[in-house]
């Protein structure tokens, strides 16, 4: 669903992410694990059109959008949660979600990758409880969950999580990855960044370490949870890279 070729991007004539390659498949959790510094936000800054790659190419489904502008990318099926849940603090939770609700196109309908806020306040009935207050009198957990409904009432089919636990308590970091585990399941394809390879592992199909913005490591979640000595050894190489 998502396939990334010679990614190559970063700011102000400096260059981060130098010739990633990287593909998550429709139905699957793709985790990229690195410390900080390692490339992680700039990566998903530029396959949402945020940031402009200097070089390489993103396509979706079989289609380039490479350096497409972010509203373009969205219509194209690029949801993004980013890092720090970024909700407005003043609006309601039922405002939230009126304005990130993108309604189907004739003939989408019946689609199952369209979300209505009915069905987001299903999956995450916490929200459907607070949905007259503002942004700023939830929780943290509270926030990741609107921040993610608002990502998935825009009906993507490629999802970016940007460290979405960052913050919470171990019990509310459970219940982000058992969301994505279904999401992933519902036929989406996750790419989860996360300074933590203990979160990602547990969720992920594929796994990619990133050292100073080119790939360590890559292997498969099963194999890393059968034997995490080989993540555990790039994670180390990337944390003596950055040091």
């Amino acid at each position: 669903m998502l396939e990334l070729t010679g990614l190559t991007a970063g700011y102000h004539g400096g260059t981060v992410l130098h010739g990633l390659d990287l593909t998550v498949d429709a139905g699957s959790v793709h985790a990229v694990v690195g410390h900080n510094g390692a490339g992680k936000t700039t990566l998903v800054h530029t396959v949402a059109g945020l940031t402009r790659p200097s070089a390489g190419t993103v396509r979706i489904d079989g289609r380039e959008v490479t350096g497409q502008p972010a509203h373009r990318l969205a219509r194209a099926g690029i949801g993004l949660v980013p890092q720090g849940r970024r909700v407005f603090a003043g609006l309601t939770v039922e405002e939230h979600l009126r304005l990130s609700h993108r309604p189907p196109r004739r003939g989408d309908t019946a689609r199952p990758g369209v979300w209505t806020p009915a069905r987001v306040l299903e999956l995450l009935p916490r929200l459907g409880e607070r949905r007259t207050n503002r942004g700023a009198d939830l929780s943290g957990g509270e926030q990741q969950m609107l921040a993610l409904a608002r990502a998935l009432l825009g009906s993507p089919r490629v999802l970016l999580l940007d460290e979405p636990t960052e913050g919470l308590a171990p019990v509310l970091v459970r219940q982000v990855h058992e969301l994505v585990v279904t999401l992933a399941a519902e036929g989406l394809a996750v790419l989860l960044v996360s300074p933590s390879p203990a979160q990602a592992v547990a969720c992920a199909r594929t796994l990619t370490v990133l050292t100073s913005g080119r790939m360590t490591l890559r292997t498969s979640g099963e194999d890393a949870r059968a034997d995490p000595t080989a993540l555990r050894a790039a994670l180390e190489l990337t944390a003596t890279d950055n040091g």
